[in-house]
């Protein structure tokens, strides 16, 4: 098993062609990122909870399609899947209303964190809207202690979402809670104040025992931290229809091309691999904003390899 993504699946209803329609595509950022390794070849296992209605059934296929193991197959009959409703803006930038009072992906519990799955895998990674409620975020939470006990590589994803929290200072104290965990950090360039400012960042990796911090910049590329070393990747120059999902496929891509380079544990990390990863999570972002829905819009590494060369 190459990669563990744990947290919330659920359907994007993302905006038609026609006024006032949505076409509901599967999205959860970690879902995302699952399938975005996946297509790139990875050995890829999904960690959470899917409502036993259509929606579950469809996003289980989904799973299934993609070759991706559900690590709790069985769908729920206590909440329903959790449905997002997708605002799109100029430029493909997008905003979320979430209906998740409860959602099935908080039904996720500590006893369905099994130790034997996480000692398979290479890469365990996650992100903070998993922390916003209980049982999920006790479950979340011991899972990535296990993994980093477990000497796994962990990756996390700050992916605030206010409508999810309302309240950007409590998302920060819950994922300070997780960060002494973490080794790869993804961080867009609206999060900095959870680092505590750009300036601040070696810092921040200095006091949590981070090894590598992306700061993701949209168009513009991303930025990496490492070692006491910064550098950026530029962005890929193309017409942005639906920026849903692209950070998982940048994030999915890095992580894939990270463990295609040899990366299995920190020790193996080099700034040498990490630009690498960078340049190729730039391009499988790129090609997902050039078309509408998260999981539909998600590249191959085939597709991403033509890019490249």
């Amino acid at each position: 098993m190459d990669i563990i993504c744990a947290g919330e699946m659920l359907i994007d209803f993302t905006p038609g062609n026609e006024p006032d329609t949505y076409t509901a595509n599967p999205g959860g950022a970690p879902a995302n990122v699952a399938v975005s390794a996946a297509r790139n070849g990875m050995e890829t296992a999904f960690l959470g909870i899917l409502g036993n209605d259509d929606f579950g059934r469809k996003l289980k296929g989904v799973l299934e399609e993609n070759g991706i193991a559900m690590l709790c197959p069985d769908l729920t009959d206590e909440a329903v899947t959790t449905l997002a409703f997708v605002t799109l803006h100029q430029g493909g930038e997008r905003s979320f209303t979430f209906a998740r009072k409860p959602g099935a992906d908080i039904l996720l519990d500590r006893k369905d964190i099994k130790e034997s799955d996480i000692e398979k895998c290479k890469i365990f990674h996650a992100g903070s809207v998993s922390l916003s409620e209980e049982p999920c975020r006790s479950a979340i939470s011991h899972a990535l202690m296990l993994a980093r006990e477990k000497r796994k590589i962990v990756s996390f994803d700050v992916n605030y979402r206010d409508m999810i929290w309302h309240d950007e200072e409590r998302c920060k104290k819950e994922v300070e809670k997780i960060l002494p965990y973490v080794d790869f950090l993804k961080i867009s360039d609206e999060e900095l104040a959870f680092a505590g400012g750009e300036k601040n960042i070696p810092s921040f990796m200095e006091t949590y025992g981070i090894t590598v911090l992306v700061e993701t910049l949209g168009a513009d590329g991303a930025k990496y931290y490492f070692a006491g070393k910064s550098g950026k990747e530029e962005g890929r120059k193309v017409d942005a229809v639906d920026a849903t999902g692209a950070g998982d496929a940048f994030w999915g891509g890095f992580l894939s091309r990270m463990l295609m380079l040899g990366v299995e544990k920190i020790s193996d990390v080099t700034e040498e691999k990490v630009t690498e990863a960078l340049r190729y999570g730039n391009v499988s972002g790129a090609l997902c904003v050039q078309k509408k829905g998260g999981i539909p819009a998600l590249p191959t590494r085939e597709e991403i390899e033509e890019v490249l060369a």
